[in-house]
């Protein structure tokens, strides 16, 4: 296989210069000959802005080596405007938002080494509040891919991401083995791997710690002329931390996102463990967790989630917006530790539907020095934490839930607002297999 070391077309790795148009030099000499591999040597740092990956094209960052994403706005040339930062809505006064790697309808492409690929988040904090930061304008998705087809990305290192760290959006055969996604906890919006209108997709055995969400699946309004469903995604053996949600599909559903395996996770120190999260007018259907060890705590109220191990809402974004279904998920094999409980809830009862829970063993204890004692139904019409006592399990406007051995236990710090095993509103259909808990006081 051929190999384009960057050195050869200019780069210089002096952590000063940007060395995107000397690696941009490389990719194109590197499709033009028929495919290849553009290698960044250990032993340097490249500093860089934008990058567009062509066809046929492996970047392989070597071992000991990092790109180093441009603090200069200047240094990004290719924007695309997303929701990501405005509630998922499209509005004629955005701005785009910046990309360090980025393809176009490309395929064949892949990302490898032992490297460090780091997305500068720390560049674009404007101020520390303690538990989050307030971000400056401009920050880029560190990967940031659309309507690509056989993409690769294997054990690459990925620091400090300052935008939804891998955004993969209307791609289509898609394999992410081995890499690590290490984020900075207070930094909002850095998604480890968005996964948006996306299909045929395997991810395994990575490493995730991020402020956001660890691993999303959506169908965004902004790419709908890259692809339609998001479907057919499995994720195995990933170990996770995030100072939001951990595994979640939703909330962001123009189209269906369906036949989704997530198995054989560790999910530690979260504020949401496994989440269903719809928030607009497509369904969410056929989706299976298995196997998981689950910690979730709570944290300050900025970040969504109130330590609730698994979450299944449909409730819509706001009043002007209509609703879809969720139908036919399967929580199975769960043993959690958290300081909320499972919370299920639809707008109407018939926007939640055929929900099982077996072999599902929560322990509800208290931990954190954040109150308790909330839901948190965001993104929703109020956009507040309502006062409710931590139920083990809490179903709301829901049809056909069945839990099947399933065990609620309370730890050794029992607050007040601690209450029962299990509270219902609104359920047709509900089946009790073997559901044991009592209640905290």
């Amino acid at each position: 296989m051929a190999i384009y070391n960057i050195l050869d077309f200019g780069a210089l790795g002096d952590r000063r210069t940007n060395d995107a148009p000397a690696i941009q030099r490389a990719i194109d000499a590197c499709t033009a000959a028929g495919g290849g591999t553009v290698l960044l040597p250990a032993g340097n740092t490249y500093l860089s802005g934008t990058i567009i990956l062509k066809s046929n094209v492996e970047l392989h960052v070597e071992r000991g080596a990092v790109l180093q994403t441009s603090p200069n706005l200047s240094d990004y040339t290719v924007q695309f405007v997303v929701g990501a930062l405005s509630g998922g809505e499209m509005r004629s006064d955005q701005s785009g938002a910046n990309m360090l790697i980025t393809a176009e309808r490309v395929e064949n492409i892949a990302f490898t080494g032992g490297g460090v690929i780091d997305g500068g988040g720390r560049f674009f904090v404007a101020e520390d509040l303690g538990y989050i930061y307030r971000m400056k304008e401009g920050r880029p998705f560190t990967f940031f891919l659309l309507g690509c087809k056989k993409v690769t990305m294997r054990d690459i290192t990925i620091h400090d991401g300052a935008l939804w760290t891998v955004r993969l959006s209307g791609c289509k055969d898609v394999l992410i083995h081995g890499i690590h996604i290490d984020n900075d906890l207070k930094l909002p919006n850095n998604d480890g791997i968005d996964l948006d209108r996306c299909c045929n997709v395997r991810i395994s055995d990575c490493n995730l710690v991020c402020g956001d969400d660890c691993i999303v699946l959506k169908t965004c309004q902004e790419t709908a002329a890259f692809g339609g469903s998001c479907e057919d995604i499995t994720v195995t053996g990933c170990t996770l931390i995030s100072t939001s949600s951990a595994l979640v599909v939703g909330c962001e559903c123009r189209e269906p996102m369906r036949n989704i395996v997530f198995d054989a996770c560790v999910i530690r120190s979260s504020h949401r463990g496994l989440a269903i999260r719809l928030s607009e007018a497509s369904d969410i259907e056929n989706v299976l967790f298995s196997n998981m060890v689950i910690e979730t705590r709570i944290f300050h109220e900025k970040w969504w989630g109130r330590g609730e191990p698994i979450q299944v809402v449909a409730i819509p974004w706001d009043n002007q917006r209509s609703i879809g279904r969720v139908r036919h998920i399967r929580f199975v094999n769960v043993v959690a530790r958290s300081e909320s409980g499972i919370h299920i809830e639809g707008w109407t009862p018939d926007r939640v539907e055929d929900i099982l829970l077996e072999n599902v063993r929560v322990e509800i204890d208290k931990w954190s020095k954040w109150p308790g004692g909330h839901f948190d139904r965001r993104p929703c019409p109020d956009q507040e934490l309502p006062a409710h006592s931590t139920t083990g399990v809490y179903i709301k406007n829901a049809t056909g839930v069945t839990m099947r051995n399933v065990e609620i236990l309370w730890g050794q710090n029992m607050p007040d607002y601690f209450g029962e095993p299990l509270e219902v509103h609104g359920v047709q259909g509900l089946r009790l297999d073997h559901f044991t808990g009592s209640s905290a006081h």
